[in-house]
């Protein structure tokens, strides 16, 4: 949904609000540089006028005083320039600044939903090439329209006052201009925008590249990477192209009105000086004003550019900071402590915000504080989904979800969240050191509690042999480590965040089997005394289990121990022997 100029216009206000002094300040330097421009004529139309009609008056004194004057306002002029250039365009820096620190807190606050229907690299455009054009637009903005309005106001005031017909002569071409040049401006905005978009879709498509630029290598699929690339490398082309063709279209327009206007200087004004109407002296100080307003037009044109690129900018800051967040907490939400683990759904189903089919229907489960529940049934039954639901990942779509006889939905958000501990097959490390890694865990825990929960992670071991230890750089996504040590380190992360839920989901599907049983054995150790939820596809690693629920696309079609499910040789039991079969087969390879 595209918004207007003015409605962009009004949420942008409010970021001046911070620096109005200095805005004020910069409009105040905008004036004293706007009255150096427009003294120079008057002194140029006396001088040429009292020449003319007396020229023994015009004594050198009378020069040197209006030189000096004229020298007086240039250096006022030097002064208030460089606080334009300087402090201005570091209030247009501080107000980009500040957008983009909005923009990030308002991204940690989007919801799951949000983040599976959008792409990274776009959202990476928008937070950093989508605002690069703010600080000049920030700053200029005002500063221009200020200028702009005051050169003109001014002119039309002096001119009119002189000869108020050739001035509106001269005036009435401007609204021509502008009702010209708005189609071409109109355009450029569209375009603007379109290349904002296919900047983001490079960069996403650069991003999945790099990402997976091990896939791409193992497949030696270099050649069809470079072929999707140059498809949107040269759309990217035509939509420049495009912008171009509007702005020299637009440019162009100015330019044939800055002729215009000249010609109407020249031949009415050439008349009206032969019907003696005006004299040398004004006739020379209309060409000067003209000058100063062609300038100042042209500052404007060369603006219009830099003005849709920042409302572009500006406009797709504001489609992400209007998503709906997931952290808008209501009055009535209460805070979630001392958590015993009693878990229960009621009656809950879920389907996602695009209107497809429910992944869950009519729900019921009950689970004790303490217990171990499995998770089992074939892939896209919903596994992951129905686990999700009980941190506010996702929002059931009806009935509810209890803690401790609590709805979730009246709880906030971080707290149910801060008692919730969740190990994915998919472990994600930042850029960084372990040490920062399993801190993130509990970011105000001091070393002798991370090295407590690694040991219970049955990570230190392999840790200390590192060679720097905890502070080791384990590079991007720990790409230095091999999977079963960043499972154990995100096990320790999850260890000393100390959770009373947890959620295992798949935790060790993708491990081999030495990394695997290494890992179990942690587990093990972390499910002791909290409530577990475990997601799992090798059916032999969950026969322990308190319980075992068995979801597939009709909902749960089976629950009960191991021994009870293997006896009634349901669902469960086809399952089991399938993976059975598939692990000797694994044992033999």
């Amino acid at each position: 949904m595209k918004i207007s100029n003015t409605e962009l216009i009004k949420r942008f206000i409010p970021y001046y609000k911070k620096y109005k002094w200095i805005l004020l300040l910069d409009l105040f330097c905008a004036t004293l540089t706007t009255v150096c421009d427009l003294v120079l004529p008057l002194i140029v139309r006396f001088i040429t006028n009292t020449a003319i009609n007396d020229l023994a008056s015009l004594t050198v004194e009378i020069i040197l005083k209006l030189g000096l004057v004229y020298l007086v306002l240039r250096l006022i002029d030097g002064v208030a320039n460089y606080f334009m250039a300087d402090i201005g365009h570091v209030m247009g820096a501080r107000i980009e600044t500040d957008m983009r620190r909005d923009l990030f807190s308002h991204l940690q606050k989007l919801s799951f939903s949000f983040y599976s229907d959008t792409k990274i690299g776009q959202l990476m455009s928008r937070i950093t090439t989508d605002l690069f054009d703010v600080t000049e637009f920030a700053h200029h903005c005002p500063e221009e329209f200020f200028i702009a309005g005051l050169k003109i106001g001014v002119s039309f005031a002096i001119l009119g006052s002189i000869n108020i017909w050739l001035t509106l002569i001269i005036f009435a071409a401007l609204p021509i201009m502008l009702l010209t040049t708005t189609y071409f401006r109109r355009r450029m905005r569209t375009a603007f925008k379109r290349a904002r978009v296919q900047t983001g879709e490079i960069n996403a498509q650069v991003e999945d590249n790099l990402l997976g630029i091990r896939v791409v290598k193992s497949f030696a699929n270099e050649n069809i990477e470079e072929i999707k690339f140059a498809e949107g490398n040269s759309k990217f082309l035509e939509i420049k192209k495009q912008t171009y063709h509007y702005m020299a279209g637009f440019q162009t327009t100015t330019r044939l009105f800055d002729g215009l206007m000249y010609l109407l200087v020249v031949v009415f004004g050439g008349i009206f000086m032969i019907n003696g109407t005006i004299n040398p002296g004004d006739y020379i100080a209309y060409l000067m004003y003209v000058t100063t307003l062609l300038a100042s037009i042209r500052r404007i044109v060369e603006f219009a550019e830099q003005f849709q690129r920042g409302m572009t900018g500006f406009e797709r800051f504001i489609e992400i900071l209007d998503e709906p967040t997931e952290f808008e907490n209501r009055d009535n939400e209460v805070e979630l402590t001392n958590v015993v683990g009693d878990i229960t759904f009621e009656d809950v189903s879920f389907q996602y915000n695009d209107g497809g089919a429910e992944v869950l229907s009519h729900i019921d489960i009950q689970v004790k504080a303490g217990q171990n529940v499995a998770i089992v049934g074939p892939s896209g039954s919903g596994k992951t989904t129905l686990c999700h639901l009980i941190p506010r990942f996702y929002t059931v779509t009806s009935g509810r979800i209890l803690i401790d006889g609590q709805d979730i939905q009246g709880l906030t958000l971080h707290s149910l969240r801060s008692q919730v501990g969740v190990v994915q097959q998919d472990v994600y490390l930042f850029a960084g050191t372990i040490y920062e890694n399993i801190i993130y865990g509990r970011s105000e825990a001091e070393l002798d509690s991370v090295i407590q929960a690694a040991k219970h992670a049955g990570a230190h071991e392999f840790i200390e042999k590192l060679p720097n230890g905890y502070d080791t750089y384990i590079g991007e996504r720990g790409i230095k480590l091999s999977g079963g040590q960043k499972q154990r380190i995100s096990i320790a992360r999850v260890f000393l965040k100390n959770p009373p839920i947890l959620i295992l989901d798949e935790a060790t599907s993708s491990l081999d089997n030495e990394s695997e049983r290494i890992v179990q054995e942690s587990l093990k150790e972390l499910t002791l005394g909290r409530t577990t939820f475990t997601i799992a596809h090798r059916l032999t690693t969950i026969k322990n289990a308190d319980s075992i629920l068995v979801l597939t696309e009709d909902g749960i079609v089976e629950k009960g121990s191991h021994e009870e499910l293997i006896r009634e040789e349901g669902v469960y039991y086809d399952l089991y022997q399938m993976y059975r079969e598939l692990d000797d087969l694994n044992e033999e390879f």
